[in-house]
């Protein structure tokens, strides 16, 4: 895993964040328990941290996270942007191994993938979502761990659909055609 961070990272950090905060509210609601959701941008965070790696996936799910419940919520709820982080983070951690960057995103990739992307999921929502909101906000252990039960479920479904849609889409096209170099 190299972690670097020059031009093409702050540029997919940046378009990244923003997409993250613009798709907020493009939900939808389970109806189950308060606060749970299909979040479509579950799925930009998946693909530009197993595109850009951890500091990019970190990066994006904090700062998008923050921003997105800033702007649209009015508070800041840390118990569950740190999560995003961390998925972020854990996604990023592999990107070498899901080889999208390199147009070979497919079979055994796919698999990793969605595997990595299930374990990330529920690291960062049925541990620590739940944990954080007791700690922070002094919430009920049930209601907190059966909302990251369903934030879990939420965000493999999303991320296994359009996460990996994106990401096969980009190995075969975008990958091969980078937009981005470095001027002399």
């Amino acid at each position: 895993m190299k972690l670097k961070f020059g031009v093409k990272e702050v540029v997919a950090t940046g378009i990244g964040t923003a997409l993250f905060i613009v798709l907020t509210n493009a939900q939808i609601p389970f109806g189950i328990i308060p606060n749970t959701a299909l979040q479509s941008r579950v799925a930009v965070l998946t693909f530009f941290s197993a595109v850009f790696g951890p500091i990019v996936g970190g990066a994006i799910g904090l700062i998008g996270h923050a921003l997105g419940d800033a702007i649209f919520y009015g508070s800041i709820y840390w118990s569950w942007v740190f999560p995003d982080a961390l998925f972020g983070i854990l996604m990023g951690v592999f990107a070498a191994k899901f080889a999208i960057k390199d147009g070979g995103f497919d079979g055994k990739a796919i698999a990793l993938f969605n595997v990595v992307q299930v374990i990330a999921n529920a690291l960062a929502w049925i541990l620590l979502a739940p944990v954080l909101d007791i700690l922070i906000y002094a919430e009920p252990a049930k209601k907190v761990f059966t909302q990251g039960i369903l934030a879990f479920i939420g965000n493999i479904i999303v991320a296994a659909v359009l996460g990996t849609l994106l990401a096969f889409a980009y190995s075969k096209i975008g990958a091969k055609s980078s937009s981005l170099s470095k001027e002399d």
